[in-house]
Parts: structure tokens; sequence; C-alpha cells
């Protein structure tokens, strides 16, 4: 079995299995077993904590997100809608041994740019990062956690 990494969230537990020479662990969003790769694994642990601590609905979120980036093909890593529908998450990961850097922020600026979300999330499974945009002033503001679904405001004037 392959050795799980240790990361900077609660213990959940995973659903793991072999497959002939692969292993793979079961993505409750997607309703399937994927491959387990060192990025998987911090993606179902992130994704179990916003479900089970923040409180994120579960059918509000998506995993690997298809998307057209200048006519390219992109795939967002977990993006998480709002109440009304409308983007309000986006979430990168990153495997617990990549440094998360300029180029990660980067990447998911220019998948925020088809998509327009609240909130850009990164992590590694040890480092967590998080910034609020905001389009009024074209900016964005780095916050110190992760909002909790139940207490964000979500009426129109939060956008």
């Amino acid at each position: 079995m392959t050795r799980l990494p240790s990361l900077n969230l609660p213990d959940y537990p995973v659903k793991i299995r072999r497959e002939g020479e692969q292993t793979r662990i079961w993505d409750d969003l997607r309703r399937k077993y994927v491959a387990l790769t060192p990025e998987e694994y911090v993606r179902q642990r992130f994704v179990a904590w916003l479900i089970i601590d923040r409180h994120y609905p579960a059918s509000l979120m998506n995993n690997e997100v298809a998307l057209n980036l200048n006519g390219t093909r992109r795939r967002c890593d977990t993006l998480v809608f709002d109440r009304r529908g409308e983007h309000f998450m986006i979430v990168e990961y990153k495997a617990p041994d990549v440094r998360i850097t300029q180029d990660t922020f980067d990447q998911i600026a220019r998948y925020n740019m088809v998509l327009h979300a609240r909130y850009l999330v990164v992590s590694n499974g040890q480092q967590h990062y998080c910034c609020r945009m905001d389009y009024e002033s074209d900016s964005y503001h780095f916050i110190r956690e992760i909002p909790d679904f139940a207490t964000v405001n979500l009426d129109l004037s939060d956008n």
C-alpha cells in the first residue's frame, strides 16, 4: 500500500484500494475511485476538511472542473459554488513536497480570470493560503483563515 504523507489537516478516514498495480482513493465529489497521488491525497483530505469543519455543502462543490482559458482547456482542482450557484471559491492543490510559489498563485489567478470567484485558496496539505478578491478595487487580500461557509455573508452586497 502507498505510504500516505503527513498533512496539516485533520486525519479524516479515506477509502483506498488496490486495482492491479495502481492504488486508488475514493473521491466523494466525483463518486468514483481515482489514482492516488500525493496531490490527490491533499485534495481528498482538504475537501473533507471543508465539508466537515468549515461546513461547505458537498452538493456545492466539484473536483476537476474543466474551463477554457485563452483557447486552451484547463482543469480547476476544486470549485465551490455559493447557494445562488455562482462561483464562490477556487482551490488549487499541490503535493506536500511542492513549495507554494508565485507561479502557483499565477495559475489560480489565470483560472479566476474566467471564473471570477470570491475566494482563491492554495494548499499543499502543509500550508494553506486564502485570499479574498475585491473586484471593486481590482485587488485581493490575504486572510488568516478560510472562512466557514455558514458564516459567510452571501447576499448580493458581498460580491
